[in-house]
């Protein structure tokens, strides 16, 4: 499955549910002629690899792709904004550059600003993801179970503890946990089930 088709996808789905789009963020792993021919129906940002727009220095105008495994009439033309930030690494400063593309109509601060209040929400949610982590090479069915238990336990806490209250997240722990702990395995999998079902339950509070 190609880029393009992974957003026509997610596109359709969102559509499809009865939602209008009314901006389209993506990061510049979807960076692609195809994607930029596809989303540029929709008002867009997306994230911009410095090295294949080859513009080292602060820019904001017009951009055209300049891909060789497309046609000339097949290439798109859309806003081009590259910034810097001084970043210090090993007590050196260092400057980087980023790029965006964009068919918006805005300053080039509110373009940014917009394209940092939709990513960056999604990007601090992968980092506290891959933190919290474990990493394991045991192939015991019951030992890579509890991990998954144990990190469905966390993600049910950070979905509820700013819905329900201290009690009610008690009451909901003690509705988790199964009577008979001896054997292990059935109850990692009793209790999977009973999580999956208590959750559904608290959904259609």
């Amino acid at each position: 499955m190609t880029k393009d088709d992974i957003v026509k996808i997610l596109v359709e789905q969102v559509v499809a549910m009865g939602f209008k789009i009314r901006l389209i963020v993506l990061d510049a792993g979807f960076y692609t002629v195809d994607v930029l021919n596809f989303i540029s129906q929709f008002n867009y940002i997306i994230g911009v690899p410095v090295g294949d727009v080859k513009v080292y220095e602060e820019f904001d105008g017009e951009y055209m792709t300049n891909s060789k495994r497309h046609k000339k009439d097949e290439q798109v033309k859309f806003r081009l904004i590259v910034y810097r930030r001084e970043k210090i690494k090993r007590k050196k400063e260092k400057v980087v550059y980023f790029a965006r593309a964009t068919n918006l109509d805005l300053p080039k601060k509110e373009v940014l600003k917009l394209y940092n209040k939709v990513r960056s929400p999604i990007e601090t949610s992968y980092r506290n993801i891959k933190a919290f982590l474990p990493f394991t090479s045991s192939a015991k069915f019951v030992f890579r179970m509890l991990i998954f238990v144990l990190m469905a336990f966390y993600s049910l806490y950070t979905v509820f503890k700013s819905v329900v209250g201290r009690e009610e997240f008690r009451s909901l722990l003690v509705l988790l946990f199964p009577e008979d702990l001896l054997n292990l395995e059935n109850s990692l999998v009793n209790l999977l089930k009973t999580l999956i079902n208590t959750i559904d339950l608290f959904l259609r509070r």
